[in-house]
This record gives structure tokens, sequence and C-alpha cells, in this order.
């Protein structure tokens, strides 16, 4: 199991070879951002961490201040800012006449991009990631150029499940740790696992799948599993590979 040091000292030598200040988190109340919040404060440089509510479910709200607090008082270099989004983001959905509820949703996540760049910039700052493994290699579980705008990933080479022990390791509050996995962009409080129809312990096991190592028969689920695997999988290839380039001939 990696351990939350070695993730720490590689952050530090990363923000000092690239001569810059501060880590800037988004922190969403979910264990990610908690996990990957920590591991910027453990390396004793200025970690800013942004709350940023746009119509926020009060229980996801209630648990990233408890985990702010929770840094405050743990590392001197902790830094809270709040940016309540929500009047910003009626503007803008108020300029377009949209059914696309999805289209909304992720505009949510790209304004909160927008908002955590602006800080990094005025703190000569590097935006931190807090995708994992499964989302942001796995399923592409993520908005292009929202949550996936990022200047460094510290747990994406992490799955869902290591996430959970390295957190508990590291004494993030276990409310956190509990707490269903969610985007926060839907009104209606929709979970991560309800979206994608699937756990992310089966999706973890779906990522590692070996069809040609096999020696069992697949049970129902199994196979219900692969399929919702490989359909995230190939229609959200486009977020997980390079951006394509015409090249002269």
């Amino acid at each position: 199991m990696i351990q939350g040091l070695t993730i720490s000292n590689w952050l530090n030598d990363y923000i000092e070879n690239a001569n810059l200040k501060a880590f800037v988190v988004g922190i969403s109340g979910g264990i990610d951002s908690a996990l990957t919040s920590t591991l910027c404060s453990m390396t004793g440089k200025k970690t800013i961490v942004v709350s940023m509510p746009i119509y926020q479910n009060p229980k996801e709200l209630e648990r990233a201040n408890h985990h702010i607090k929770w840094l405050e008082e743990k590392y001197t270099n902790v830094e809270k800012i709040e940016v309540d989004l929500t009047e910003t983001f009626e503007h803008f959905k108020n300029l377009f006449v949209s059914e696309d509820s999805l289209a909304l949703a992720n505009s949510r996540s790209r304004l909160r991009m927008t908002t955590l760049y602006q800080i990094a910039s005025m703190e000569t700052g590097l935006v931190a990631g807090t995708g994992n493994k499964v989302e942001d290699f796995g399923v592409g579980f993520f908005t292009k150029y929202g949550d996936g705008g990022v200047d460094i990933s510290p747990i994406a080479d992490l799955t869902k499940s290591e996430v959970r022990k390295l957190s508990k390791e590291l004494g993030i509050i276990q409310k956190i740790i509990d707490a269903p996995s969610t985007d926060g962009l839907w009104d209606d409080g929709r979970t991560d696992e309800q979206q994608l129809g699937a756990t992310y312990t089966e999706l973890e096991w779906a990522m590692e799948f070996d069809s040609n190592n096999v020696d069992f028969l697949l049970t129902e689920r199994q196979k219900e599993v692969l399929e919702i695997y490989n359909k995230f999988h190939n229609q959200n290839k486009h977020k997980m590979v390079q951006i394509p380039i015409f090249k002269k001939p």
C-alpha cells in the first residue's frame, strides 16, 4: 500500500521544482478531495482549500467545513477560502435556453475550475486534482475542463478502495470516509454509484478484469458490470486520451 508520506514528498518535490508557492484544492465534502487536501497539507507548503457551493446539499457543505476545520487545526499552512457560486451560476444559466441538464451540471464544474485557477494565479499556485484511478482512467467520470482541469493529480493512480484505506490511515474524519460519493452537480443529490449503475468496488474489478486469464464462469451481475464499465470507458475515452492534433503532411 502506498504511504501518504510518499505522495506528499512527491508533491513537495514537484512544487519546488516548478518554483511555485501553493496548492489549491476544491473541497466538496467527499473523500477524494479530503485525501488530496490532506496530502497537500502534509508537504508544509501553503495549501488553500476552497469551498465553492452551488445550491450545495447542506450535508455535503457540513462535511466540507468539518474537514477544513480539521485541516486548520492539524496544519498551520492551511488557508480557507469560500466562494459561493450560486448567483454566478444562476446568471450563467439564464443566458441560455436549454433543457440539457447534463450541460448545466458540467457548467457547475467548469465554474469551479475557473475559480480555482483564478486563486492559483493570484497565489502563484498549482491546482491539485481530486480524481481517483477509476474515475480518471477507467470510466472517465469527470467533467472535461471542469474537475478534469488540473495541474497535478496526487491520487489518480489510487483506486477508491486505496483512497479509503489511506484516508483512514491519515485520520480523515470517518463520516467523510463513509459518505456516499457524489459529484455535487445535481439538485437531487444523486450519488456517483447511482449515476454509474455500479459500485466502485465492482468497477475496480472490471478495470482489472482480464478475459484471457479467467478460469471461472461469470455471474450475470459480473457480465452486467463489465458492460457498464466498457460503455463508460468507450464513450468517455475522448477525455482520457490526448487531444487529436492534425499533423502536417
